[in-house]
Order: C-alpha cells, then structure tokens, then sequence
C-alpha cells in the first residue's frame, strides 16, 4: 500500500498504483495515466478478493465519486497494519533511516462518526459536497459516516441555494449540543441568515480568515484529559478529540518532564500541548501564527504564570529566541517544518525534540534532515486520527546524539 491510498502493482518492470484496491488482490486494471517509471490505473475486474476487504457502508464511496474517505473497503484492523507500514516505508526512502521503530498504530476509539469539524463545498444547486477522488468535479452529498452524529442532520437542514456562500464547515464542541455551522462567502457582504435551529451558532469567514459572529457564539469547547479548550471559528483543532488526548499523553510521555525544563512549543495552536507542560516543566514558551487561535490561547492558558505566548510566524520567531531550551514539542501542517525550521532548530541544539506530524512524506524529509544535523530518531508512534482515510498522523521522539 502506497502513501496515498492506492495499492501498487508491477506490470512490465513499472509500478503501478491502482485505488481502491488491496495489497494481495489481483486485479485487472486500465492504465489512465503513464510516467516514465510508473504509472496510475483504475480496477475494472476484481480477480482475487482479499480476506480483509469490505463492504463500505457510505453510498458515496468509491471511483470517480466523493474523495473524502479512502479506504471504507479495507477492515479497520488492517487499516492500522498498512498505515505503521507505510510510515516505515517513508523513512526508510525519503528519509533513508535503516530499520526505524515504528510502534503498531494506535486505534481511534471509533473508526466512525469520529470528525468534529468538517468542511463542505457548496454546489452550484446550493447543496453541500465533496470534490471526487479525482478532483474533477463535484459530488453532493446527503449523509456522511465519519462526521460526528450530532452534524449530520445540519447537512440535509441547510439551504444554501441562490447565495453567495462557496463552502461550509459544521464542527460540534465535546457537548453534542455545542454546534456551529461557519460560511464561507465570495465578496465582503454578510449574506443574510434565517435558523430555526437552537443552541446552533451561526459564523462567517471573511477573505483574510478572520470570523464574523452572525448568530450565537464564536467559540466551541473541547475537553480533553479533563480540560477545557476554546476554539474560535476557523481556528484549528484536531478533528479527533478523543484520539488528541492520546496526542497529550504521547507528548507528555516522551518528553518525561521533572519540573526543572525550559519548553518550547511550535505551532501551538490554541494551547493544547502547552496546557498540559505548563504544569510540569518550569517555563514553556509557545509560537503560534494565527491570531484568533493566539486570543484561544490567551483564554486557555490564563491560569498558567511560566508560560510565554508569542504570535508570529516560526520561521520568524525563531531567528530571535536567544534561551536555550531543553526540548521542544512541534506540530507543524502537512508541509512539515521545512530546511529553515530544521536547520535552526539544530543550531538552537535542544536535547530532545517530539515531533507530531500528520504527513509521513515530510516527517521523513524533516528527520532526515535533522539526523544530518546530530539527531537521533528514536522511535515513531503512529496514531489513527482519520479512520477511513490514508491520512496518518504520528508521534515521534528525536534526541540529540
């Protein structure tokens, strides 16, 4: 199974990568697209069934349809086993590590009904959906199987028809009750809006990502390991809350605080990580860019005296941080952290860096780089925040050699 999502086969010396198809099955395949050294087809004829497909329970699922799950037809089991080989295989040929530990997948508490946040495009009907696996076009959609229960009826309840909004994104707090649904518009005028929904708040996001409150309140809450977080609207939070809290316990594990560290935390958000190191380490500072997530994180941290809240950009930020500090936890977006994070951080020579990662391909890149630099890659704990999808997310330890 290839990062990605899609199998890959051999035909005539090339690899070729085939969707929705198992490793272990055979399959006649079409070529729809050829490279020098590879190329992509689709199934037409499954040959050979293997023992860990299913049946997917979503009717928009499959070729040429909604590109929001990948892998509804593979067991949940076997979805962990192919996700801890995939991260092996992207260590070991991006990032040319020998033999990296990589720990089983840890599972989500539900493979299903598992997203709190989740983003529509709106159709030219007015209807929401998702764009097909291959991007060309727009499926609409009435249910879906990965949101959280509590959205799903928003779905059918929306009319968007005749207005100017171009996507939606519903998310439900950790209360079931606590639901937002944010526009997204085409121009500067708010559209105007009629609900007959209660306890249901109503947010828009204008062109610079700054949220309007239209109806109700501009924050949801999320608990995780007993605390409570304030997300404004359009912030970022893990779509998982159950599975963040693993996150929590990762990091806090990996880093084995005794009271006396100095912390830095990159890419902070609204203060997940940094919430729970505060109340271990002596002083943690804590990087984020985004502003309404800096005003979360102002909000969430309030009771912590030894926490220093910078807003700005990390590659910016970090070129002016002259402490030394004794480990640094990043959680960067699916472009990882890049040659001049990397290359900095190694001259700021932190003992220990935990990184958090939702991308294999450019953790590996980054681990590389930072193994040039003197680290030692110590283990990688992948961890199933998207069931469903090809999507990996992963804790991993680096220590300074």
């Amino acid at each position: 199974m290839a990062h990605g999502g899609s199998a890959v086969g051999r035909y005539e010396g090339r690899a070729v990568f085939v969707p929705y198809v198992l490793p272990g099955e055979r399959v006649r395949a079409r070529i729809t697209q050829e490279k020098e050294r590879f190329a992509h087809a689709e199934a037409v004829e499954l040959i050979t069934r293997s023992p860990a497909r299913v049946d997917p329970p979503c009717p928009y699922f499959g070729p040429g349809r909604c590109g929001g799950c990948h892998w509804q037809h593979i067991a949940y089991e076997q979805q962990l086993e192919y996700k801890r080989a995939i991260v092996v295989d992207q260590l070991e040929r991006i990032g040319k590590l020998r033999a990296p530990t990589v720990r089983p997948t840890i599972p989500s508490p539900s493979p299903w009904g598992y997203r709190a946040h989740m983003t529509f495009t709106v159709t030219p009907e007015g209807a929401l959906g998702f764009y097909s696996d291959d991007n060309s076009h727009l499926v609409p959609v009435d249910e879906c199987h990965i949101l959280n229960p509590a959205l799903r009826e928003l779905i059918a309840r929306l009319n968007l028809e005749g207005s100017a909004v171009s996507r939606v994104r519903l998310q439900a707090g950790s209360d079931p009750a606590d639901r937002m649904i944010i526009l997204e518009i085409e121009g500067e005028d708010a559209p105007e809006v009629l609900i007959n929904l209660p306890g249901v708040s109503v947010n828009l996001l204008t062109g610079d990502n700054e949220p309007i409150n239209l109806i109700g309140s501009p924050y949801a809450f999320y608990t995780v390991a007993g605390r409570s977080f304030r997300v404004t609207a359009g912030g970022f939070f893990q779509v998982n809350p159950p599975v963040a809290e693993v996150l929590v316990e990762e990091v806090l594990r990996r880093l084995d605080l005794q009271g006396g560290e100095s912390v830095l935390d990159l890419y902070s958000g609204v203060g997940l990580f940094t919430a729970f190191i505060a109340g271990r380490a002596a002083f943690v500072t804590s990087v984020e860019s985004y502003p309404p997530a800096v005003g979360d994180a102002d909000a969430n941290l309030a009771e912590f005296e030894n926490v220093d809240l910078i807003e700005g950009s990390v590659e910016a930020v970090l070129s002016d941080l002259a402490e030394p500090f004794d480990s640094v936890v990043v959680d960067p977006p699916r472009t990882g952290l890049g040659p001049r994070v990397t290359s900095r951080l190694a001259k700021m020579a932190p003992r220990r860096i935990v990184y958090v990662s939702c991308d294999p391909a450019t953790f590996a890149r980054d681990a590389a780089e930072l193994a040039r630099a003197g680290y030692r890659l110590l283990d990688v704990q992948p961890v199933d925040m998207f069931p469903q999808t090809f999507h990996i997310e992963c804790v991993s330890t680096l220590e300074r050699r």
